[in-house]
Formats: C-alpha cells, structure tokens, sequence
C-alpha cells in the first residue's frame, strides 16, 4: 500500500468485474473488516457500532487491517447497511448480539412519510474516510456498499432482524401500495449514500439485498426488482455487485436489476449459475460472479479448505470474470490465519 494515488484500473479485481481474465484470482471476503481480528476488537474497545462507523480515522484504520493482513484484492469500506438509515435521522441502534433495532417499527402510511431523505453533508464523515482510504490503499481498489430497499425495509417493518419477515410480506401483500411507497423511501435513501461514495471515490460498489432469499422469484419481480433497479441505474462509472443469500432461484432477476457482477451464496455451485444467468438472458455478455466458499469451511482444516478452493476456482472459470469471496461473511469466530491462508490458496496459480 502507498500514498499514491494509482491509475488501478489493471487491478485484478477491477479486471475481473469488467469480465476480464486478472493476473491472478482476485479475492476479498464479505466482513472481512471486522470481528474476526484481534486488532480489530482492541481498537473498538468502548466505542459503539454506529459511533465507529461515523469517525473517519477509524474507519480508514479498520478497513485497512484486513487489506495489511490477508493480502486481499480488495478493501471493504467498513460501514453498516444501517448507516445511511441513521445518518438521515431515523431511531435505530446496532444491539451487540441482536443487531440493528428500530426505535418505532414502520407500520403506517404516517410512518413512511415521515422517514427522512438522505442529504451528503449527513454522511460526511463517511465521505472523509474515503478520502483517507484511497490516500492509502495504493493500488487495492476500495468497495463501497449499501443495503438494498428490500433489506432496509426488512428491518424498519419487523423492528430488527427476523426470521421469517412475516410483517413485512404482510405489508407487501396487505398494502402493495404503501410497500412501493416505503420502497420508493428507501431507494432514494440507498441511491443517495451509494452516489456520495462514488463521488467520493470508492471504485466498485456491492449492493447487499441480504435477505431477498426469503422471497419467491415472483414476488421478488413485483415488490422489489424496480426499486433495486432504480438505485443500481444510479450508479455509473464503477462496477456494480449484487448479493443476497438463499438467492439461487432469484439470481438471473438481480441481475436484471443492473448486476454488474452477481454474488452467489454456497448453496449454488459457481457454474450452475453461470449456467442459469446465461440461459435467463442468452442476448447480454457471458456474466460475471462473486463468491462463493461456505464461511462455516474455514473451520474445517487446510486440506477440506484446499480442496473447496480449487473446486470454486475451476467452477468459477465458467464466468466471464470470476472474483472469490465467501457465500456470506466472516464469522466472528474465525482464525484470521486461515483467512490469510485461504487468500494464499486462491493466489495460487496451476
């Protein structure tokens, strides 16, 4: 990493998004920022989730750690899909253990109109850590993200996290219109905080819909794919990723949603999707992935971890352009020694 800032437009990573073939496999994990490394926990000490991700200086140092450690091809700008929800006013908090808690759950007509709008000087401090970031990262391109309108309304409808979201389809299915009304909300909310960080200057964006798996394709279609739409055709410039889990059966529709780049849980094998976009949409250019190693597999020893990572390297060669990732994020419990490995493995040419 230097001060310089690098034309990386030959970055692996970037290479590979553009459906080109890299130097090497490029690799960055989901969460890689975080709870799984020592140094992480010791500089968060008394500082609270929401509160870290607003001071500029710690968040540059966060994103860096994984980026000194690992050798990744990436840097993930460590944030919270929450962020642009509080930043803009609305009462929420990040409970360790539960996650994010809304204050007053959406549930009115009232409610949706009183969320707010997002404006750049709310998010300033974010804007700053990208300024800091890329006078650091050399030439490691850094990832923005945001959580997607259908996620963020997941949350705001059932109050925090949910297993079964059954409020929010109740909404989506009991009042269709204030559910596009909620998600029209969210999708100025989510193109706003996603514009501000290009502008800003990260070099790919991922936009998390993590929990779009709980719905079937046809709902996913109606309720949610024109608001996904409207925030990834905001974004120009920059490759785009869209990911969500448990979204085998819905990863040719977000695709349509203006993926650049389609993240694949484990559950899918990397050339079964490919498989599936290309025949969704035979007419557009062969597609790109992201992912896509169990997380849970970190725990299983170096020869189970060698194997998986070949297999998803010769799975991922079906792709245009292939970026390794986990199927989901880091799990706290993690050993960052396998982490490091694991981008070893990856590196490895033959």
């Amino acid at each position: 990493m230097s001060g310089e800032m690098n034309d990386i437009t030959e970055a692996p990573l970037l290479v590979a998004a553009r459906g080109g073939r890299p130097s090497r496999t490029p690799v960055w994990f989901m969460r890689q920022a975080g709870r799984s490394l020592p140094e992480y926990r010791k500089l968060r000490e008394g500082t609270a989730m929401l509160d870290a991700c607003l001071d500029p200086e710690l968040v540059c140092e966060i994103t860096l750690q994984p980026v000194r450690r690992h050798d990744v091809d990436g840097a993930i700008l460590f944030s919270d899909i929450v962020v642009p929800l509080k930043a803009a006013g609305v009462d929420l908090d990040i409970v360790p253990g539960t996650g994010p808690v809304v204050a007053e759950p959406v549930a009115t007509r009232a409610d949706v109109d009183r969320l707010p709008e997002l404006h750049e000087e709310q998010v300033r401090p974010v804007v700053e850590a990208i300024r800091l970031l890329n006078a650091e990262l050399g030439d490691v391109p850094l990832i923005g993200f945001a959580g997607a309108p259908f996620t963020l309304a997941s949350y705001l409808v059932e109050g925090g996290p949910s297993k079964h979201h059954e409020r929010t389809k109740a909404l989506m299915h009991g009042d269709p219109g204030l559910w596009h009304a909620l998600l029209d909300k969210l999708a100025g909310i989510t193109a706003e905080f996603l514009r501000v960080q290009v502008a800003a200057g990260v070099k790919v964006v991922q936009l998390f819909d993590s929990w779009a798996g709980a719905l079937s394709e046809r709902d996913y279609r109606e309720f949610v794919l024109p608001h996904s739409t409207r925030v990834l055709g905001g974004i120009t410039g920059v490759p785009r990723i869209h990911f969500g889990v448990g979204t085998s059966e819905l990863l040719p529709a977000m695709r349509e949603a203006g993926a650049d780049v389609v993240g694949v849980d484990w559950r899918t094998p990397l050339d079964v999707a490919v498989g599936r976009l290309e025949a969704a949409a035979p007419h557009l250019p062969k597609p790109v992935v992201q992912g896509n190693l169990d997380p849970a597999l970190l725990f299983a020893g170096l020869p189970a971890l060698e194997r998986e990572v070949e297999r998803i390297k010769r799975e991922g060669e079906a792709a245009a352009g292939h970026i390794f990732n986990l199927g989901h994020g880091v799990l706290p419990d993690t050993d960052p020694d396998v982490i490091t490995r694991a981008v070893e493995l990856v590196h490895r040419t033959g």
